[in-house]
């Protein structure tokens, strides 16, 4: 993994590293989050409320006190370093998330909330005390691969989860959230306490990789979001009859897993039947009880359905849902299907565009407008507060994967302009 750092390195122009802002700090502490969960392959693997996610969190928390932040959790697992400002009021807060996918890059989220680091570093270097307070945030369990639903901790922060939901959550190994989060070192009732925060958020800024090949295509190092899609996750379950896969003739078979093959196969048509940015793709299979010479008893599936209006994304549900029905039935067999999340896309307040449009300028960087596909913790936060993002240029738009890669340059390129919007924002209406 040491080659991690010396990849980042190796390319490096090291005049990208003024008013504070040190590259070589970055790549550091990038390499340092690479080695807690790292696989074989060269990827990350950091579940939600893992030990390794809490171990990830402690680093950070360190280099938060080191920079002078004053750092507190809350029941959720949430983590605030927060800067005082010379006035009280609502805080200017940046942040993302630090776990990761099944075998994930070692960008997506990391680099957000180290971004947001950076800039406090930066402040003490230069010796800058902002006019109002800042604050360094890491949400937990944004990806959501351990309980199948994403952003749970910013959705607790927010209020948007409840205890009805948490209790019918489980993970592969078949626990529940109340023992996951037990485990952790918190509580469900200290978890949803978590959304009686006393915290006053005048702006949230999300620095991200923009996990596309817009920015490639543009030739740019940093982009904005003009907004993000909000996902539905269906769980869909087809049942049917086990057998002898030699003794069982084709005629009359109830086999679930040929039902699936079908659905999946149409689902690929239905998003162009609601608008012309909604997706949909099964990324999560699992078929019981998975023997080379048995016809399945069971078929489980995770559908993400994604679109950045939300009227049409609900439409893209009840469609899935209808055709997972239709099949069913013609297959004689049961199905079962559940949406376990649904998040409210996200537009982007053209005000907030604007201003991180003339933070680009200043950097001599032609703003990208780009839509958010991905979902991301910024969503959640801007249902209430004013709320911003920034794409990072990926290299060939591979994300969730051990290719994943931002080059160290448009990485310290984005934190320029992520330290002068948040300064820009710093000075406003004092």
């Amino acid at each position: 993994m040491q080659q991690f750092y010396k990849k980042l390195m190796q390319d490096y122009n090291t005049e990208l590293s003024y008013s504070g802002i040190n590259g070589e700090r970055l790549a550091s502490r990038l390499y340092e989050l690479s080695r807690i969960g790292r696989t074989e392959s060269g990827g990350v693997t950091r579940p939600g409320y893992s030990s390794l996610e809490k171990q990830a969190k402690e680093l950070v928390m360190k280099w938060m006190e080191e920079a002078g932040l004053t750092v507190s959790t809350d029941g959720a697992g949430n983590v605030f370093g927060k800067l005082d400002g010379r006035n009280a009021g609502p805080s200017i807060v940046s942040g993302s998330h630090v776990d990761s996918v099944p075998n994930g890059g070692h960008f997506d989220g990391p680099l957000g909330v180290l971004g947001a680091l950076e800039v406090a570093e930066a402040w003490k270097e230069q010796g800058y005390v902002p006019e109002k307070p800042y604050e360094v945030a890491i949400f937990s369990d944004e990806e959501g691969s351990r309980f199948k639903t994403g952003l749970t901790g910013s959705r607790a922060f927010m209020g948007k989860i409840d205890a009805e939901e948490l209790n019918i959550l489980r993970d592969a190994e078949g626990n529940t959230f109340e023992e996951v989060i037990t485990s952790y070192g918190s509580s469900v009732e200290q978890y949803l306490e978590a959304r009686n925060h006393n915290r006053q958020i005048e702006t949230f800024i999300e620095l991200h990789i923009e996990q596309g090949k817009i920015l490639e295509q543009e030739d740019q190092p940093v982009g904005i979001v003009s907004g993000i899609a909000g996902p539905a996750w269906i769980e869909i379950a087809f049942t049917g009859e086990a057998g002898h896969a030699g003794n069982t003739p084709m005629p009359g078979r109830r086999d679930p897993l040929i039902a699936a093959g079908i659905f999946i196969k149409e689902l690929e048509d239905l998003p162009r039947e609601v608008s012309g940015t909604a997706v949909a793709t099964v990324g999560k299979l699992d078929v019981h009880p998975n023997g080379v010479n048995v016809i399945a008893q069971q078929v489980e599936m995770i559908v993400d359905c994604r679109d950045i209006q939300e009227e049409p994304r609900d439409r893209l549900v009840e469609l899935i849902t209808e055709k997972a029905k239709t099949i069913a039935s013609e297959r004689s067999i049961e199905v079962n299907v559940k949406v376990n999340t649904r998040i409210t896309p996200l537009p982007i307040e053209k005000e907030l565009q604007d201003k991180l449009a003339s933070a680009l300028h200043k950097f001599e960087i032609e703003p990208v407008y780009i839509p958010s596909g991905a979902g991301h913790d910024a969503m959640n936060l801007g249902s209430k507060y004013p709320a911003a993002m920034l794409f990072v240029r990926s290299k060939d738009g591979i994300s969730h994967n051990p290719k994943e890669w931002t080059s160290l340059n448009d990485c310290v390129s984005a934190l320029h302009v992520l330290k002068a919007f948040i300064e820009d924002a710093m000075d406003e209406s004092v």
